[in-house]
């Protein structure tokens, strides 16, 4: 029994549930960009991944996983781009914390102010949500289980299901950037505690390009 297309619906949501909450680069840069400029920049961001992850899900419902596994060569070209914009992120990240690290002033700036990698939030999230052919992958993969292939409106059941998980993606990155807002003014204060955090994240960041510069189409 399906719900208007949608097969095991629950079952659904407690995967996209669970989904969501793993750490990936999306989640992770919208919570640097609360922390280093607050709630405004954070939804900045978040909003660049809405649009992103958006635009992911017209491509899988056009297709585009099926293009990139027929197509090793531009499956390449993309998953490359991908992993060197993560790491051009982590290595900024990285470069920025040293600079405060090193730096002998007490950061008194306002939230609004921040160095140059965590400017135009928006534009980046939305780079760093698009770079990932994986997520193409990913999507067709985990839907396709649950749209009933005889269904007479298919777009019906992908609309539910995209909608599902993109309210779900909403509510987390929400509560990320609230408690990145409430970090923000103690990691102002604590210079070094805030550089250790940042060069972590930067980090991640690399570590996330290694695992996309090496996935596989499997």
């Amino acid at each position: 029994m399906s719900f208007y297309g949608v097969t095991d619906l629950w079952t659904y949501v407690i995967g996209a549930f669970g989904i969501i909450l793993l750490p990936g680069p999306n989640s992770l840069y919208v919570l640097s960009v609360a922390t280093a400029r607050g709630v405004r920049a954070g939804y900045q961001g978040a909003f660049g991944v809405f649009l992103g992850d958006t635009i992911l899900l017209l491509l899988t419902a056009l297709g585009a996983a099926s293009l990139l596994r027929s197509n090793p060569s531009l499956f390449l070209v993309v998953k490359y781009l991908g992993a060197a914009y993560l790491a051009w992120v982590g290595v900024n990240l990285i470069w920025a914390a040293i600079a405060k690290w090193n730096s002998n002033t007490v950061d008194s700036a306002p939230v609004g102010e921040a160095p140059a990698n965590m400017q135009q939030p928006f534009k980046r999230a939305l780079v760093i949500s698009l770079l990932n052919p994986k997520a193409i992958l990913f999507l067709l993969s985990f839907f396709v289980q649950f749209i009933d292939p005889t269904y007479e409106t298919p777009a019906v059941p992908f609309l539910i299901l995209s909608t599902i998980i993109m309210v779900f993606s909403a509510l987390y990155l929400s509560a990320l950037i609230f408690l990145g807002a409430r970090l923000a003014a103690a990691f102002r204060a604590r210079k070094r505690l805030s550089a250790s955090l940042s060069s972590g994240v930067g980090g991640l960041f690399l570590w996330f390009g290694t695992k996309l510069a090496t996935a596989s189409l499997n």
